[in-house]
C-alpha cells in the first residue's frame, strides 16, 4: 500500500493533476524500454513520482553482483562464508545501487523533461510549477530521486525479514498488476458489444497463465543414491551396516528465469535509443533502428527470439555450476546410478542440462513474442503486454514462490502444534 501510495507523489516543482491530464490527452511513453520500465514501477516512470526509478536499480546491482562472483575472487569468497559473507554481498550491493542511481536520477530527469513530461513554456499543460531548467528543480529531485530508491529497497528487506516471500520481487510484482485491471477494462471498452470476443481474451490470458506455470515449475529429476554406513555392536561381533537413501536432482527446464529476456530486450532497446539522440529524423538507419525497438513487428521479434534462445544458453552455463555439483555429491557419499563419481557425473549433468534447456529456451522464446501475435489477432496493446513476456514471468513466479512459502509455514504450524498440544491436523 505504501509503496503505490508513493508512486503518485510528484517531484518537487511538478503538478501531478496536470500530468495525469496530459498522460490521458497523450497517452505516451507507452511502448519500447519506457514502457517496460513504466510498467515494472506501476506508472511511477511517466508520472515523474518520488518512486520513478523504482526498485530496478536495485535489481541492476543485484545481477552485477551476481555476475561479478564468478569473474572476482573476493566475491567468491564471500558467497562461501555463509550468513556473515552474505551479509558483506547485501552491503556491497546496496552501495552499488546508491552508485547506479547517481547516474540514473539525472539520465532519468532528462529524460522526463525532454521526452516523457517534454517542458515547454507556452504549452497549455503547465506541468511544472518551478521551470525544470532551474537548479532548485534538478538538485532536489535527484535526491528524492535516490531516496525513493533506497526506501523501496528497505521496504522490500523489511517485507522479506518480517512477512512471507521475497520483499523485492513482490514490490515489482505490485508494480506490474497495477496497470492490469486498467488494461483489462481497456479490452472491454474497445468494442463493449463483442462479448464473445472479450470472453475468448480472458479464456487466452488464463492458458498463458498455465504455460507460464508450466514453464517455472517443470524440472527434469536426475535420481541420486546416498550410501549411509552405520556399526552395530553386541557383545561378540561388530559389524558394519550399509543403507541407502534415494534422493533427486530437480534440474530446472527454465534454469535462467527471466534474465535472458532482460538481456535481449536490453540489446534490442539500445541501438534505437542512441539513435534516438544522434540520428536525424529523416535518416534511413534511424527509421530502421525505431522498427527495431517496436516490440510489435516480425523483425524485431525474430531477432529478438534468437537472443534470446542464445542468452539462455549462455546464462544457464554460468549460473548452474555442474562440476561443483558433482563435487558435492561425491564428498557427501551421492552417486547417479550406473555413473562414476566425478568428472563423468559433472558431464551426465551437463549433457542432460544441455538437452532439457533447448525445449525451455523455445518455450520463453515463444512466451516472449506472444504480445505481438496476439496484438495482430485484434487484442488491444495494453492488455496484449500481459500475455507473455517479463511481467508476466515475474507475476506468476513470485505468485508460486509465495504460495509455497505459505504453505511451508502452515505446514510446519500445523507439525509444531502437532508436537506440543498432541491434536491431529483435522482439530488444528
Amino acid at each position: 500500500m505504501v509503496y503505490r501510495f508513493g508512486s503518485h507523489i510528484p517531484l518537487p516543482g511538478v503538478d501531478i493533476n496536470e500530468v495525469n491530464r496530459f498522460i490521458t490527452d497523450q497517452e505516451n511513453a507507452n511502448s519500447g524500454i519506457l514502457g517496460l520500465l513504466n510498467s515494472f514501477t506501476g506508472g511511477s516512470f511517466k508520472r515523474a513520482s518520488v518512486f520513478a526509478l523504482g526498485i530496478m536499480p536495485y535489481i541492476s546491482a543485484s545481477i552485477v553482483v551476481q555476475l561479478m562472483g564468478m569473474a572476482v575472487p573476493y566475491i567468491q569468497k564471500l558467497q562461501k562464508e555463509g550468513e556473515s559473507g552474505r551479509n558483506k554481498v547485501n552491503q556491497i550491493t546496496r552501495w552499488l545501487t546508491i552508485g547506479i542511481c547517481l547516474v540514473q536520477a539525472p539520465a532519468y530527469l532528462t529524460l522526463v523533461t525532454s521526452q516523457i513530461l517534454p517542458y515547454d513554456p507556452a504549452s497549455s499543460y503547465a506541468i511544472y510549477v518551478i521551470p525544470p531548467t532551474n537548479f532548485w528543480f534538478w538538485f532536489p529531485s535527484t535526491v528524492i530521486l535516490i531516496t525513493g530508491t533506497i526506501f523501496a529497497m528497505w521496504m522490500g528487506e523489511k517485507i522479506t525479514d518480517k512477512g512471507i516471500g521475497n520483499g523485492i520481487s513482490i514490490l515489482i510484482m505490485v508494480g506490474i498488476l497495477a496497470d492490469l485491471p486498467k488494461a483489462i477494462f481497456n479490452a472491454f471498452e474497445v468494442d463493449p458489444s463483442n462479448g464473445i470476443f472479450f470472453l475468448i481474451e480472458m479464456l487466452g490470458l488464463i492458458l498463458v497463465i498455465a504455460m507460464c506455470i508450466m514453464i517455472v515449475a517443470a524440472v527434469r529429476k536426475v535420481p541420486v543414491q546416498y550410501v549411509r554406513r552405520a556399526q552395530t555392536s553386541s557383545s561378540s561381533y561388530m559389524r558394519s551396516v550399509t543403507d541407502s537413501v534415494r534422493s533427486y536432482i530437480p534440474l530446472k527446464v527454465n534454469a535462467a528465469g527471466v534474465m535472458p529476456i532482460i538481456f535481449a530486450q536490453a540489446i534490442m532497446f539500445l541501438p534505437g535509443t542512441l539513435a534516438n539522440y544522434f540520428l536525424d529524423d529523416t535518416s534511413s538507419v534511424k527509421q530502421f533502428f525505431a522498427k527495431m525497438a517496436d516490440p510489435f513487428t516480425w523483425e524485431y521479434n525474430l531477432i529478438f527470439g534468437l537472443l534470446i534462445i542464445i542468452f539462455t544458453y549462455f546464462y544457464t552455463a554460468i549460473t548452474i555450476p555442474v562440476n561443483q555439483m558433482a563435487e558435492d555429491l561425491k564428498r557427501n557419499g551421492g552417486i547417479i546410478p550406473g555413473i562414476r563419481p566425478g568428472k563423468e557425473t559433472a558431464n551426465f549433468l551437463d549433457e542432460i542440462l544441455s538437452k532439457i534447456t533447448l525445449p525451455g529456451a523455445i518455450l520463453l522464446t515463444l512466451l516472449a513474442v506472444l504480445p505481438a501475435i496476439v496484438k495482430l489477432l485484434g487484442v488491444e496493446q495494453s492488455l496484449a503486454m500481459f500475455f507473455g513476456g517479463t511481467s508476466m514471468l515475474i507475476m506468476v513466479g513470485v505468485i508460486l514462490d509465495t504460495v509455497q512459502q505459505i504453505n511451508t509455514y502452515l505446514l510446519n504450524h500445523r507439525y509444531d502444534g502437532l508436537m506440543t498440544s498432541g491434536r491431529t491436523s483435522r482439530d488444528i
